[in-house]
């Protein structure tokens, strides 16, 4: 069985845990976890950013620090993963859905323009496949309205939009480390603050509403709790992992964006054909070759595509359903105008495998099995 993920291993993951082990600092913040915010400052060109537990932790923060509450509206797209709705409905906001870009499956920029209100409180953005959103005309419209500008880049770790790293365009972005991304340390996630006026805050939020971090660095006398917060600190077990994936960043995503181009090049005679679509990287984004899919011309081929991969060992799966068509969904917001493309493209849209190493002959064996189910 080829299977749909893999999580990397680079070689330095063992050696560095053991390190944290003998340095007897085994809760969060210590020299590992320091690094691996430190890398993501150097890499992203971000002003603060800090390790979390998840990214889903990492959004519940970002939805505090924006002041979230009852009785305010949160834009985002519809196709996106749990975690970008429930952090914002922990907090009592109505979740306002939009449509998507065709051809990115991002949200649109001009559906988000006219789902605004009064009690709009902020936009989220969400990177799909680590292909950014038209963050230019998502900022302006923030702007005007002054709106908070939340990136899930939770796929999009060393992507760019037009040259600057995803995560740090809006007022706070998003990464997510798990097991299915592109460097992982199982679960964890990642913060980026990118208004120096926030961190104190985001500081003390991750630390269970504690000024414990004012504390070690002399600007208190003691530490007490100042707000409200959560656990939110990643062990240094896991950010000793994470950090060597770190170092080999580079060479995974080169790694995993030949075998995208692979997959791209490969089946592109059945998109000339009409078969199937592929993916569409605008020409001011780079991505990381983080997830490669192919969209069936409706749901019932994307079933039978499956079932026909499956039966040759190849495990390929589909990716969102849309949440406002959840019980969740219809519970804690609504969809605002028409859903044109949302649901109809994420019922055609099936995930190939794609992960670190895997190899040109399994990308072949993959290619020439979905060119004999339409050929």
């Amino acid at each position: 069985m080829i299977p749909f993920n893999k999580p990397a291993v680079t070689g330095n993951e063992k050696g560095y845990m053991r390190a944290a082990i003998e340095n007897r600092r085994l809760s969060g913040n210590g020299e590992f976890t320091k690094k691996c915010n430190r890398w993501l400052e150097d890499k992203c060109g971000c002003n603060k950013a800090y390790l979390t537990t998840s990214c889903t932790d990492a959004l519940e923060v970002s939805a505090l620090l924006a002041n979230i509450k009852p009785g305010d509206e949160v834009i985002m797209p519809s196709f996106t993963f749990v975690s970008t709705a429930n952090a914002f409905a922990l907090r009592g906001a109505e979740l306002v859905f939009v449509d998507i870009h065709p051809e990115t499956m991002n949200i649109d920029e001009r559906r988000v323009e006219e789902a605004i209100t009064e009690r709009t409180k902020a936009i989220v953005a969400m990177h799909y496949a680590g292909i950014s959103c038209e963050m230019d005309a998502l900022q302006a419209i923030a702007d005007e309205h002054g709106l908070f500008l939340i990136e899930d880049a939770a796929q999009g770790l060393l992507s760019t939009y037009k040259k600057r790293p995803l995560g740090t365009i809006g007022d706070f972005g998003t990464f997510s480390f798990h097991e299915t991304k592109n460097i992982t340390c199982g679960e964890g996630g990642a913060l980026l603050v990118n208004n120096d006026r926030f961190i104190e805050r985001t500081e003390i939020l991750l630390d269970k509403g504690t000024n414990r971090s004012q504390f070690f660095r002399g600007q208190v006398d003691k530490y007490s709790w100042v707000d409200i917060g959560s656990s939110s600190q990643p062990a240094e077990l896991n950010a000793a992992f994470l950090l060597a994936q770190m170092e080999k960043a580079s060479l995974i995503n080169t790694d995993r964006v030949k075998s995208w181009s692979k997959y791209y090049k490969g089946l592109l005679p059945l998109a000339e054909q009409g078969w199937i679509d592929l993916p569409h990287v605008p020409k001011h984004s780079r991505h990381n070759g983080h997830l490669f899919y192919i969209k069936a011309k409706n749901e019932k081929d994307r079933t039978a595509l499956i079932e026909h991969l499956m039966n040759r060992e190849i495990m390929a799966v589909f990716h969102y359903v849309p949440l406002h068509t959840s019980k969740a969904g219809k519970t804690f917001g609504r969809f605002h105008g028409e859903d044109r493309y949302t649901t109809k493209e994420s019922g055609r849209l099936l995930r190939l495998p794609l992960y670190y190493a895997l190899s040109d002959s399994e990308i072949d064996y993959i290619i020439e099995q979905i060119h004999l189910f339409y050929v």
